[in-house]
């Protein structure tokens, strides 16, 4: 299993592989369209990312020590954003996604090619992928 900088690794070298950002959508928006569908119970209110223009849901569960997370949207680009997200974070400890920097954003150019309440939308997101990543560290620790 790879670790979140590796992952991050390869998806900065698949974006590298595009110069013109009309491809790189292009591949965000297969991202999105690969994404396994959330299961209907976890499209709840408490799911939704507060501060994305679309509707964007994302749930999280530990197993084996592993986090878990599901995510949608209903809009095409951020649908692969979430793809983009929920591959670097998926089968981690907790630890590492509370720690992880997400560095490939700006590499690969996403973030000066995003509407701002995109942009707004994406830290949100990855503001509830790490505060998963906390609530599961603390029962981790507990145990």
């Amino acid at each position: 299993m790879k670790n979140i900088e590796e992952i991050q690794q390869d998806i900065i070298a698949e974006f590298s592989a595009f110069d013109d950002w009309m491809d790189k959508y292009a591949l965000l928006i297969e991202m999105g369209k690969e994404l396994t569908p959330i299961d209907p119970k976890y499209k709840v209110d408490q799911n939704i990312i507060r501060g994305c223009q679309s509707q964007v849901w994302i749930n999280a569960e530990m197993n084996n020590g592993l986090l878990e997370y599901q995510g949608e949207s209903d809009a095409l680009i951020v649908k692969g954003l979430v793809a983009l997200i929920l591959r670097v974070v998926n089968q981690q400890r907790p630890e590492a996604v509370m720690h992880a920097d997400f560095h490939f954003i700006d590499k690969i150019g996403l973030k000066e090619h995003l509407s701002p309440t995109r942009s707004n939308g994406l830290l949100a997101m990855i503001k509830q992928i790490k505060l998963y990543a906390v609530a599961y560290n603390r029962i981790e620790k507990s145990h």
